[in-house]
């Protein structure tokens, strides 16, 4: 898929095919869009600048999350954010099907869950995110977060016991992708 002799070109296909899942993962992570694109900006700097030292057996996709992870992450640092996904997504979502009541309320939850899911650790947060709104495997979830499946598997049900406890209510009703 890289082709180092032709990196232009190789660089503009690799954006064009991640930018906005890039995106939208750091969105989720950050809760703010300005925030999203600016760290969108700094994941493929950073990939551009490690791309001649891509291993080619590994997967591209798991290799660019795991570097937006890790900006992700290090941004999360260096604010110190007090409250993530105040102004998340889901709320610059627009239903045109819905009645205004409903509409309100759909809002409404998303911005509790978006507030239980800022208030996990930010490893759990990350797994959600990943696991149950992106929907990656196990696999590919261990591999952008650099752990073993078992952890995966262990982080994502203590995250959705815990979300489950915040929300009082069902964490499979919280993240209808989760499988």
């Amino acid at each position: 898929m890289v082709d180092l002799k032709n990196l232009e070109s190789s660089i503009v296909n690799i954006y064009n095919n991640y930018y906005l899942d890039v995106f939208r993962f750091l969105v989720y992570f950050s809760g703010n869009q300005n925030d999203a694109e600016d760290l969108t900006q700094e994941v493929f700097i950073r990939v551009l600048k490690n791309l001649p030292h891509f291993k080619s057996g590994s997967n591209l996709k798991t290799w660019i999350f795991s570097i937006a992870k890790h900006v992700a992450v290090d941004h999360y640092r260096k604010k110190k954010f007090i409250s993530i996904f105040k102004e998340g997504f889901f709320t610059q979502l627009e239903s045109k099907d819905k009645r205004p009541d409903e509409e309100f309320e759909i809002t409404e939850m998303e911005q509790f869950i978006h507030e239980a899911i800022s208030k996990l650790k930010p490893n759990y947060r990350a797994v959600v995110i990943l696991r149950g709104i992106h929907e990656f495997s196990i696999k590919e979830t261990s591999e952008i977060l650099r752990c073993s499946e078992s952890k995966v598997k262990v982080d994502y049900h203590r995250a959705l016991r815990e979300l489950k406890r915040k929300l009082n209510f069902d964490a499979k009703e919280v993240l209808t992708n989760a499988k």
